[in-house]
C-alpha cells in the first residue's frame, strides 16, 4: 500500500467532489483541516495515515447538505476507500471518524472513539472558531438566508438533536449554541491551545458587534 500515492489520490477525489460545494464546507475547509491535524498529530501518538484520510473526507458528504442523511459521507468514503485498495480496518476507522466527529447540537454521545478521531475533530472544531470559524458560520447563515440577530429570539442550549438540525435560528445564535463552547471540548493539547486565541477572537468580535448593534461604536 502506497500511502502517499493514496494521500495525492484522495486529495484529487475530494476537490473534484467539493468543487462546487458551500464556501464554508469546500475543499478549502478539507485543506485547513487536514493542515490543522497534521500540526496536532505531530503531539500526539497516532496513526498518521488514518489522521490525513480522516480529515481529508470527514466532509466528503456532509449531511446538512444532504438533505439530513448520515450515511452518505461513510458510504462515499468507503467505495473511494476501497477503489483505492486500503485495507478493511482502515476503512473502518475512516467510517467511524465521518459517523463521530461532528458536533451536533452538543447533546449528541460519541459511540466510537481513538487518538486519531481526537485529532481530526480538534481540528474541524479549531476551523469553526476564530475569524475564519465568524467568516464561515455567517457565510452559512447567508446560505440558509438567516437573519444576523433578532435580540427577541434567545439561542437555545438544550436543542436535540434534530432540533440542533433543523434550527434557523439567527447567525449569532450559532455563537453560543456552538461556537463558543467548543474550547472547552477540545480533547488535545495542541488543540486547546490553538482554541483559547480563537475564543478570545469570537469575545471580541460579539462585543464589537454588540456595541454597533446599538450605535455604541
Amino acid at each position: 500500500m502506497k500511502k502517499d500515492y493514496i494521500i495525492s489520490n484522495t486529495v484529487s477525489f475530494v476537490k473534484e467532489t467539493l468543487k462546487d460545494a458551500e464556501g464554508g464546507h469546500d475543499w478549502f475547509h478539507i485543506l485547513r483541516v487536514w493542515n490543522n491535524a497534521k500540526q496536532i498529530a505531530r503531539n500526539e501518538n497516532v496513526n498518521s495515515f488514518i489522521v490525513e484520510l480522516g480529515s481529508l473526507l470527514h466532509d466528503i458528504a456532509d449531511s446538512k447538505f444532504h438533505n439530513g442523511d448520515e450515511t452518505i459521507g461513510p458510504k462515499v468514503a468507503r467505495a473511494f476507500l476501497e477503489s483505492e485498495k486500503v485495507p478493511n480496518e482502515i476503512i473502518l476507522h475512516i467510517e467511524n471518524i465521518i459517523n463521530n466527529i461532528s458536533y451536533k447540537g452538543g447533546n449528541f454521545e460519541q459511540n466510537f472513539t481513538s487518538p486519531e478521531l481526537d485529532v481530526v475533530q480538534d481540528a474541524d472544531r479549531l476551523d469553526a472558531i476564530g475569524a475564519v470559524g465568524i467568516a464561515r458560520c455567517f457565510n452559512y447563515g447567508g446560505f440558509k438566508n438567516r437573519q444576523l440577530y433578532n435580540p427577541e429570539i434567545a439561542p437555545n442550549l438544550n436543542m436535540t438533536k434534530e432540533e440542533y438540525k433543523n434550527s434557523e435560528a439567527p447567525t449569532i445564535n450559532h455563537f453560543y449554541e456552538k461556537l463558543l463552547l467548543l474550547k472547552d471540548k477540545m480533547n488535545t493539547v495542541s488543540g486547546k491551545k490553538i482554541a483559547e486565541e480563537r475564543h478570545q477572537f469570537m469575545e471580541n468580535f460579539l462585543q464589537q458587534f454588540y456595541n454597533e448593534w446599538e450605535g455604541n461604536s
